[in-house]
């Protein structure tokens, strides 16, 4: 094997709703394999919505992630395991003070395989009872991707001082970084 087919690496994509992207994309960006996040909306019936219509819960839209990652590095079921533990996902259409259905616990699965593996999770953390209550995470078959406005990628990174970034997103890498230290980016 020569040096040049070493490096080429296999990616895929995973494409999470798990309430306000603000609040989880900072989250998967310091994650070991995780190329890049792209916060968006999917899985509406407004092509090329804007914040301000996604944000009326009208366009049926979704706030999401689109994560690129190296499934050598990163699998799709690790991916899962921090999904579930950086939101409610027992909240139909609610995570913390957000409302509606742009904020719903969503997996959009991009083939059969992601399917299987996401439904085969929520079937064991319901039978486990993990949360205490029933998981309500929809599984929906990828749709369009929104990129989102400017503003809101990286928002995290651009905003760290800013008091929502303190109080309600800093918790949740906080929480990562106890719970996953192993999978971090150095």
């Amino acid at each position: 094997m020569d040096n040049s087919s070493a490096s080429i690496q296999t990616v895929s994509k995973a494409t999470l709703g798990m309430g306000c992207f603000w609040c989880t994309e900072a989250v998967f960006q310091r994650l070991k394999g995780v190329v890049k996040v792209v916060s968006g909306y999917e899985g509406g019936n407004v092509p090329n919505p804007s914040y301000e219509e996604v944000s009326t819960g009208l366009t049926n839209h979704a706030e999401v992630l689109e994560i690129t990652f190296k499934p050598n590095e990163i699998s799709f079921s690790e991916l899962l395991e921090v999904f579930w533990k950086v939101h409610d996902p027992t909240t139909l259409n609610r995570q913390g003070g957000d409302v509606g259905t742009q904020y719903r616990s969503v997996i959009f699965y991009h083939n059969e395989q992601q399917k299987e593996i996401a439904q085969k999770q929520i079937d064991l953390l319901n039978k486990e009872n993990v949360f205490g209550k029933k998981v309500v995470t929809t599984l929906e078959e990828k749709a369009i991707f929104y990129p989102a406005e400017d503003y809101h990628q990286n928002y995290f990174n651009r905003n760290q001082s800013a008091p929502y970034c303190q109080l309600v997103i800093l918790p949740k890498i906080e929480k990562l970084e106890k719970l996953f230290r192993e999978k971090l980016k150095q």
